[in-house]
């Protein structure tokens, strides 16, 4: 019964969730393309990915994301942008190991295309975006590059008041629309980014949802859900901590009207190219919490990353469940044998 009478709760804040912030992720830092289009083309190949993400489980009608990104490089004639590119020997073998960092060069100027196709849903409602994005990288130096892109498409909002439990609710209620022709909604969307990153660092700030708009399914001003911007800064430095084994604090901001903040504090731990762990905390207005993170390279074209999350401090603590996150990699087109990425990690 705890279910049942969560539900009203729950789709109010998925509500608020989809109508004001983008979908949570907890393995952002392995596909930052999802929050700054700045990433776009950043690799030597095409990067894809494959993400669902099952947020609340103990709550009937909790958020279910799922995205498809895939992006790579145009006019990038150097493949082989270093030396060490092709398998670079190292003292201890290990293709990603100090050696290799201290070869690091930074690549020649190129630009970047990608997709991105993502479905977020929350109990009665649906949310299917389509995203084209492009970037451009420039190089600043010798070792640092820094990128700008954007991205362009549309959002589709809707509602199925099928799956509503009315219980002692109005049938209705013009919030939620009287027809079946009232109950899907398009808007545009735009983001931009931009994107500084060398061998050590890596630097990021972006934007989406950039024209603020509302989605309404009825004629009435009084109702619909407002989309305003939301802001994005991350921040990223490698430290070894040996010939096998690297350390990669990060931070992410995230902002959004009306005042809202999320901070999330990461560390992942790599051996070698092989294998990550990974540990982070989220504080945010509306919930907090900590998870873990595990992935694996199975191959130099597949790899395969899990993550936990625990919710902390949200008024729905007692009720929510935990949050499970899989997602899987593809590197396509991998000329120069890299078994994990180079510029992002």
């Amino acid at each position: 019964m705890k279910k049942l009478s969560l539900l009203p709760v729950c789709v109010c804040i998925s509500m608020m969730a989809l109508g004001q912030a983008k979908p949570s992720y907890t393995q952002y830092i392995l596909n930052n393309y999802i929050l700054n289009p700045g990433v776009t083309g950043i690799e030597n190949y095409v990067d894809a990915k494959l993400s669902f993400r099952n947020q609340w489980t103990g709550i009937n009608g909790a958020p279910v994301t799922n995205y498809l990104t895939i992006h790579g490089p145009i006019g990038k004639s150097d493949l082989r942008t270093s030396a060490t590119s092709f398998a670079p020997p190292s003292l201890d073998n290990n293709p990603r190991g100090p050696e290799y960092w201290k070869q690091y060069a930074a690549p020649s100027p190129h630009h970047g295309l990608g997709l991105t196709i993502l479905n977020d849903k929350a109990g009665y409602i649906n949310r299917w975006t389509i995203m084209a994005n492009y970037a451009y990288h420039k190089p600043l130096g010798v070792r640092t590059t820094l990128s700008a892109g954007f991205s362009l498409g549309v959002s589709s909002v809707n509602l199925d008041r099928s799956k509503i439990e009315w219980g002692s609710l109005d049938q209705q209620d013009p919030a939620i629309g009287y027809t079946s022709g009232e109950l899907k909604k398009v808007k545009p969307e735009i983001g931009a980014g931009l994107w500084l990153y060398s061998a050590r660092y890596f630097i990021g700030l972006s934007v989406l949802n950039i024209i603020p708009a509302k989605a309404k399914f009825v004629a009435n001003d009084k109702y619909g859900t407002y989309y305003t911007p939301n802001y994005f800064f991350t921040a990223g430095y490698r430290i070894a901590l040996g010939q096998q084994v690297s350390l990669l604090p990060s931070v992410m901001v995230q902002y959004w009207q009306p005042q809202l903040t999320g901070v999330h504090l990461n560390a992942k731990l790599q051996y070698e190219d092989l294998l990550w762990l990974g540990g982070s905390y989220r504080f945010s207005d509306l919930v907090s919490g900590y998870s873990g993170m595990i992935g694996v390279n199975i191959s130099k074209t597949i790899n395969v990353s899990y993550a936990y999350e625990v919710a902390t401090t949200s008024r729905l603590k007692t009720y929510t469940g935990n949050t499970h996150e899989i997602m899987i990699g593809f590197v396509l087109g991998n000329k120069a044998g890299d078994t994990c990425p180079r510029n992002i990690w």
